[in-house]
């Protein structure tokens, strides 16, 4: 009898020590951001621009979350006043993104290093999605005559188009707990670089032979937001904390 008890005891015991070890976390969220954005396209001169993203997150776990994210904004490039051919656009596009991020705490064993927790949050991901362009200004024919009287040569190129945007995506998350040592919100700060199938984000389709093309259109984001964690609560085996 003081065997079967004793068993059950340590039954218990262990059953007790696993439920300690649990650690919980939310699986949705909300995010939103802002960013300085700089174009790498067909002309030389890249303007900085402003986008802002809202993004909706499931998070896998604390360290892997999944996002559906709405970007918009304005990227710009050249001048009719210092561009050698007079080229310039200002594209006010739309972007829709599916993408994953994972973290370092969710590979490692950081419990009782400093050094391992502070880095646990550094993260990287990637994703798919398409971004609608959409030229606010163009500078369509050229203002300097060069085989062609001004304004006699038409630029090729679309004002609006779509294309695939495959985003690269590196940053930290700066958590704050509530009272439960639950992750509730996330400060970010991040660098987005993102690569367009296609040459729709300058809005010019000049030949190679004519101007330098050697790349389909990317920009990049320097990137800073705040994420906020609800709803159903799951546990996690590791002490986010």
């Amino acid at each position: 009898m003081r065997k079967v008890t004793l068993f059950f005891i340590l039954v218990f015991l262990k059953l007790s020590a696993n439920a300690q070890d649990s650690y919980n976390f939310s699986h949705f969220g909300i995010g939103f951001f802002g960013s300085y954005n700089k174009p790498y396209a067909d002309l030389k001169q890249a303007n900085r621009g402003k986008t802002y993203n809202i993004t909706g997150y499931y998070n896998l776990t604390p360290y892997v979350p999944l996002g559906l994210e709405v970007q918009f904004g304005n990227i710009s490039g050249g001048s009719i006043l210092t561009d050698v051919a007079k080229r310039q656009y200002e594209n006010h596009y739309l972007a829709v993104i599916v993408h994953g991020d994972i973290a370092l705490g969710e590979i490692m064993d950081y419990d009782g290093n400093f050094f391992l927790k502070f880095a646990k949050d550094l993260y990287i991901g990637t994703g798919f999605g398409m971004i609608n362009n959409n030229m606010a200004f163009i500078q369509r024919t050229n203002l300097i005559a060069t085989g062609y009287p001004i304004g006699g040569y038409t630029f090729p190129g679309q004002d609006a188009s779509a294309n695939l945007i495959v985003p690269i995506r590196f940053g930290y998350e700066f958590k704050i707990y509530n009272a439960y040592d639950e992750p509730f919100i996330g400060l970010n700060i991040g660098y987005i670089h993102n690569m367009t199938w296609g040459e729709g984000l300058d809005g010019y389709t000049d030949p190679a032979s004519g101007f330098k093309n050697n790349s389909q259109d990317q920009y990049s984001q320097i990137v800073v937001g705040i994420k906020i964690n609800f709803g159903t609560v799951a546990p996690y085996t590791k002490q986010i904390n």
